[in-house]
């Protein structure tokens, strides 16, 4: 099974909320999602994410590939740097 980490939009028109979820990736998200692991909210005053970074881990080991805002987003949490240090073993 192909897994992705990607962005589900929820909100009201022009107050866009995000979850960030797991899910597969020849369905679309908003048919349903394997596990959610965080949020992303762009329009408060300081951007809020909110990821939990276990969860995030553990489908990143088990090969879920991120979209590219997901990438970012962990980037920006840290997640992705301890992804690949623990992967080569620095």
């Amino acid at each position: 099974m192909a897994v992705k980490i990607r962005m589900k939009r929820m909100g009201s028109k022009r107050r866009p909320y995000y979850r960030i979820v797991v899910s597969d990736s020849r369905r679309h998200v908003s048919k349903g999602s394997i596990e959610q692991i965080g949020t992303y909210n762009p329009i408060s005053e300081e951007e809020d994410v909110k990821i939990d970074e276990e969860l995030a881990l553990k489908w990143l080991r088990n090969g879920a590939q991120p979209s590219d805002s997901v990438r970012k987003l962990l980037s920006d949490k840290g997640v992705m740097e301890k992804y690949h240090n623990e992967k080569y073993g620095k």
